[in-house]
C-alpha cells in the first residue's frame, strides 16, 4: 500500500530529512585520501545520535554500519571497514535516519582528491539524471516516468542503469511502496499523488548494467568492473511540484 502524507506528516517527516541531508553532507567534506570508510562511518553515526535521531541502516536487515559507503566499482551497500581511500578513488555515501517516527535517505558520490576525468563524467551524468527524475515527480504522473527520464538521460550518454536495485517509497518505514526503478516507460506504473514521498536513486554504472553481490551478501559491484556513481534524494509529491526534502 503506498503511503499518502499529509501537511502535518511531511513537516515531521523534513526534519529526519535534514539530519540525513547535513550527515551526508558531514561525508563529503570526510572524502579525502588515507581516511579510512569506517572513519567516515563512525563520524556519521556520532552526529546523526547527537541530533536525537537514530541511523536507518545500523542493524537494518542485519547491516554493520550507519551508512553504506562504496568505493569505485561497489554499487551500493558498501560496509564501513578498515579500507584506506586513495586519491583518485569516487566514493558513494548513502546514509538515512530516523526522528521521530520518520526516516530520510538519501546519497551521493564524491571524488577523493584529483579524479579522472572520465569519473567525474559519470559523477556528473548520474547526478543530472537524479534531477531530471525528480522533474517528473508531479502528480498526474506515473513512477514510470521518472524511471524514463533517468535512463534516457544516461543511456544516450553511454552509461547503463542498474536493474536489480531500485528507488523506493520512504516514511514511517525505511522502504516503502511503491518501488521507483531507475528505467521504464513512460505512462506506466502508479499515478503520482500529493503526499507520496519517494526516494529516488540512480545506480549508473560506466560498462554495464550487470552487478554482482560479494560474499559478505551486501557490497554489491558493477560485474564488468567498471566504475559506479549513486545519487538520491527524498523527494514530496505536492500539487506545487516536486519538492526534495533531503536539503540541508
Amino acid at each position: 500500500m503506498i503511503s499518502i502524507k499529509n501537511s502535518r506528516e511531511l513537516t515531521a517527516m523534513r526534519e529526519a530529512c535534514i539530519i540525513s541531508a547535513r550527515a551526508l553532507q558531514l561525508a563529503g567534506k570526510m572524502v579525502e585520501p588515507g581516511v579510512t570508510t569506517r572513519e567516515i562511518d563512525r563520524e556519521i553515526r556520532k552526529y546523526i545520535e547527537s541530533t536525537g535521531a537514530t541511523p536507518s541502516f545500523l542493524n537494518y536487515g542485519g547491516f554493520p554500519a550507519s551508512a553504506c559507503i562504496s568505493v569505485n566499482n561497489e554499487v551500493i551497500h558498501g560496509i564501513p571497514g578498515k579500507r584506506v581511500i586513495k586519491a583518485g578513488d569516487i566514493v558513494s555515501v548513502d546514509v538515512g535516519a530516523f526522528f521521530e517516527g520518520y526516516h530520510g535517505d538519501n546519497a551521493a558520490t564524491f571524488g577523493a582528491g584529483d579524479i579522472s576525468p572520465e569519473a567525474q563524467a559519470l559523477m556528473d551524468a548520474t547526478r543530472e539524471s537524479l534531477y531530471e527524475g525528480i522533474k517528473m515527480a508531479v502528480p498526474g504522473n506515473r513512477i514510470g516516468d521518472i524511471g524514463a527520464a533517468i535512463q534516457r538521460y544516461v543511456e544516450v550518454r553511454g552509461y547503463s542503469v542498474v536493474r536489480q536495485f531500485v528507488g523506493h517509497g520512504v516514511g514511517t518505514n525505511l522502504h516503502e511502496d511503491p518501488s521507483v526503478p531507475n528505467f521504464g516507460t513512460p505512462g506506466r506504473g502508479p499515478r503520482l499523488l500529493p503526499g507520496m514521498t519517494l526516494a529516488i536513486e540512480p545506480m549508473i554504472n560506466a560498462g554495464g548494467y550487470e552487478v554482482s553481490i560479494l560474499k559478505d551478501e551486501w557490497t554489491t559491484v558493477t560485474k564488468d568492473g567498471s566504475l559506479s556513481a549513486h545519487f538520491e534524494h527524498t523527494v514530496a509529491i505536492t500539487q506545487d511540484g516536486p519538492v526534495i526534502l533531503t536539503r540541508p
